[in-house]
């Protein structure tokens, strides 16, 4: 029996609305709420949420110092299409020379690695 169910996952940044936004753009869906606590209601019934966090400083990928404490995985179609479309929304590679893998490491905007997987 569980204690408990998973209600959203909620990211710090600096900004939360363009980090929300940013999220919509790579993953569909609509951006609610203005100031410190921004939520993106995905199409299919989930969400993401975005709280703001004065000082937020972003972690370092890979580094053991400064650790990415946790990462989203997106499946894609698309490894080389999905990578043009994160790029050219402000996201920037951390871990993508490796091209025979199934997946690609970035980061955010406001610094969070998330991997596009193949699906």
């Amino acid at each position: 029996m569980a204690v408990a169910e998973l209600g959203v996952v909620v990211l710090d940044c600096p900004d939360p609305r363009a980090l929300a936004g940013f999220y919509a753009e790579v993953l569909g869906g609509s951006v609610e709420g203005e100031g410190d606590w921004v939520d993106l209601k995905l199409p299919d019934g989930r969400a993401l949420a975005f709280q703001a966090a004065p000082g937020f400083v972003p972690p370092r990928w890979p580094s053991p110092e400064h650790s990415q404490q946790f990462h989203l995985d997106l499946d894609v179609p698309d490894l080389d299409e999905a990578e043009k479309a994160v790029l050219a929304l402000g996201a920037r590679p951390l871990d993508t020379e490796d091209r025979t893998r199934g997946f690609r490491v970035y980061a955010d905007p406001a610094g969070h690695p998330f991997c596009l997987c193949a699906a």
